[in-house]
């Protein structure tokens, strides 16, 4: 009779046997399966007699059989006593003799906890709002206009914006460093490709002029020879160029997607992205909000299985990521307990999650993931067809559940604790 004992608040070892019955014949059979084809030198295949293919495969077929039927064992002794089991088992076996009536062994594995909440009720959560303003539209349609100027030479002194060429030297103690020297250099003031400090310097100058200047380098800055280091510039003004907008036309509008050309469209559009982007990132707060308050409440330990499962996934996809951004990782291994904290923050919310939908039926309703689909397919050129994607795929259609689960998670939690609003701002809201 199986018998589980308890090693720790998770972990749990089960003692039971094996049949020696059961082994030996799906050993026969692993075997009789093997002479078909196998190939041993003066046998035919298929002739080859028993005791040779025991000799040959005999420790093979057992190992095999062995690993089967302590599966099969363990997963009907854990369902026999209502276990739930996380991560895969750890086997060991204690009886070493094949001739045995029955083959002894341990499993050692841990089991899911039991989810403990604190009264969230006590918790105090800070709900963001935003109400989108015709002046946000406004401020898009400027930084569209922008991103498509063309640039004239201007008779005037160099400001934010604009393009300028230059010539510069660099001197650490009277001594020009490595890569501080330039001829004709195009800058475009504002754009942050330089250090602020140099881009400030140009501002103001006109055409021909020469400044010098000291300044000192960040000390993370990546040349090692002057981080940290107060260096002197010379630099002298070729020429600049200040930025034409296009006008706010049907070519405009043609421009950035606008087919007709036709301006009211356009704004139209904007607003309607964006108010799709304001409720995307708003959620995205209010969730990061809600599921910081469960957190605080909640109380039990977590599977280590899961956390390293966990940290192991982030980890890949952590360097596949660095991968698409160009960056060699091939050889390269991240350190799994840099995704340690990140793994059992996850685990914990996914388990906390899990208890709450399955204890209140916070289930994610058709309509609602039928909304949540075509809103999403809004922002796609051809809205029908991402619709039609999502719905033939049932791991897409999953994935889109899995969020109206976590929604209703959000609200259930919003429901009941200590609320207060902030109106954000719109360059807060956007991360700008």
């Amino acid at each position: 009779m199986p018998s589980v004992e308890t090693v720790s608040a998770l972990e749990r070892r089960l003692n039971a046997t094996i049949p020696q019955q059961a082994i030996r014949g799906q050993v026969a059979a692993r075997l009789k399966h093997i002479g078909r084809t196998a190939k041993i030198a003066g046998f035919r295949p298929g002739k080859i007699p028993g005791k040779i293919l025991e000799q040959h495969y005999g420790t093979e077929a057992r190992q095999e059989a062995l690993g089967e039927a302590l599966q099969k064992s363990f997963f009907e002794a854990v369902q026999a006593q209502a276990l739930k089991v996380a991560g895969d088992p750890e086997f060991t076996v204690k009886t070493n003799d094949w001739n045995a009536e029955e083959i002894e062994y341990s499993a050692t594995f841990e089991v899911y906890p039991e989810v403990v909440l604190g009264d969230v009720a006590g918790e105090s959560v800070v709900r963001s709002t935003f109400e989108l303003s015709q002046a946000d539209v406004d401020n898009t349609i400027a930084t569209l206009r922008k991103q498509r100027a063309s640039y004239a030479p201007v008779k005037r002194a160099a400001q934010n914006d604009d393009k300028v060429v230059i010539d510069f030297t660099g001197t650490l103690d009277g001594v020009v460093f490595e890569g501080g020297e330039a001829r004709d250099y195009p800058v475009t003031l504002g754009s942050g490709r330089m250090l602020p400090e140099f881009e400030a310097a140009i501002v103001g100058m006109k055409v021909g002029e020469t400044k010098s200047f000291d300044m000192t380098f960040p000390e993370n800055y990546h040349g090692k020879d002057v981080a940290g280091k107060q260096v002197t510039f010379s630099i002298t003004l070729n020429s600049v160029e200040g930025p034409v907008l296009p006008e706010v036309d049907a070519e405009f509008a043609k421009s950035v997607g606008i087919e007709d050309g036709d301006v009211t469209r356009l704004e139209d559009e904007i607003r309607s992205n964006l108010l799709r982007e304001v409720t995307r990132r708003l959620k995205g707060r209010n969730k990061d909000a809600a599921m910081d308050a469960l957190l605080k409440v909640a109380q039990f330990d977590l599977p280590r299985a899961l956390v390293e499962w966990e940290m192991h996934r982030l980890m890949q996809q952590t360097a596949q990521e660095m991968e698409q951004r160009g960056m060699a990782m091939k050889g390269m291994q991240l350190p799994p307990e840099l995704f340690r904290e990140r793994a059992e923050k996850r685990v914990k919310l996914g388990l906390i999650l899990a208890d709450l939908v399955e204890k209140f039926e916070l289930k994610a309703q058709p309509e609602k993931v039928r909304a949540l689909v075509e809103d999403y397919a809004q922002s796609f050129e051809h809205p029908d067809e991402v619709v039609r994607w999502h719905y033939a795929d049932p791991a897409r259609y999953q994935e889109i559940e899995n969020l109206v689960l976590e929604e209703n998670v959000v609200d259930w939690v919003l429901a009941r604790v200590k609320l207060t609003e902030q109106t954000l701002a719109f360059a807060e809201l956007m991360g700008n």
